[in-house]
């Protein structure tokens, strides 16, 4: 890193979800690499609070954890409906000319123009919603309508659902500045029954910076597996290095991966 700096890494979880994906990974990442978990209204430690469905509150939500961070650089990981957050940031830092990430990672997460088979399902009934779900690997077994699960988990999936319809829809308004000059790292599940590697192809238009796409082993949820946080450190690592040398800690590529796909 520029002068011994550590970076931050901000990481932002799949629809549902609170922070437990990322326990652990300090221990992977490294000294130089700090991982700075986010959790969004309506889920653990910020579990008493109203949930969010739309761009504009979620930016009202997060504007003072990066407008009012510290100075140093940083990287955003977002996994599934995170991937759509941490790019929503991304533009939002770009569109208001205030410092971006050294590096944008989206994983199991196709591009903003794609739709999904759970495009809309937040309108769905329940019945088809844990369909669509299931398919994923999002119901636990046992799960019954009227149960603990149908009653706590599936209204913050709903809600999640319309938040990334809201995220999706907003991203593929023009952005005024011109497309994000940020180095882009997709990964994708080699399992993934929603966004296998093809599905994540697209993202390419979405960043003027270089784009690198990686496969690593797992399902949809492949966020719990210690692959991806080595991988994140190594690209961590690469911008930083590759910044301190250039001088351009936001159009840096990320060398130490281009090499291949598939880990």
């Amino acid at each position: 890193m520029a002068h011994h700096r550590r970076m931050r890494l901000y990481c932002f979880a799949h629809a549902g979800a609170g922070t437990s994906s990322f326990h652990g990974w300090d221990g992977i990442l490294g000294p130089d690499v700090e991982v700075v978990p986010l959790a969004l209204p309506g889920r653990g430690e910020r579990r008493g609070e109203p949930r969010i469905t739309d761009r504009e509150a979620l930016l009202a939500d997060l504007s003072k954890r990066f407008t009012a961070a510290p100075p140093g650089p940083f990287a955003l990981y977002g996994h599934s409906l995170g991937a759509m957050i941490a790019h929503t940031v991304t533009c939002a830092l770009h569109e208001a000319g205030l410092p971006g990430p050294s590096l944008l990672a989206v994983g199991a997460c196709p591009p903003p123009a794609t739709r999904t088979p759970l495009s809309g399902a937040h309108h769905a009934t329940d019945a088809e919603l844990v369909r669509l779900l299931g398919v994923m690997g999002a119901v636990p077994e046992g799960a019954r309508p009227g149960g603990f699960w149908y009653r706590t988990a599936l209204p913050v999936l709903r809600d999640d659902l319309a938040l990334a319809d809201s995220l999706r829809a907003a991203a593929r308004r023009p952005l005024a500045p011109g497309p994000l000059p940020v180095p882009l790292l997709v990964v994708t599940g080699e399992d993934d029954p929603m966004v296998g590697p093809d599905a994540a192809a697209g993202w390419d238009r979405w960043t003027a910076g270089p784009v690198t796409r990686r496969t690593l082993p797992g399902d949809h949820y492949f966020a719990g597996r210690q692959e991806l946080p080595r991988l994140l450190a190594d690209a961590c690592r690469a911008v930083g290095h590759a910044a301190a040398r250039e001088g351009t800690p936001h159009c840096c590529s990320v060398p130490a991966l281009a090499a291949t796909d598939k880990v």
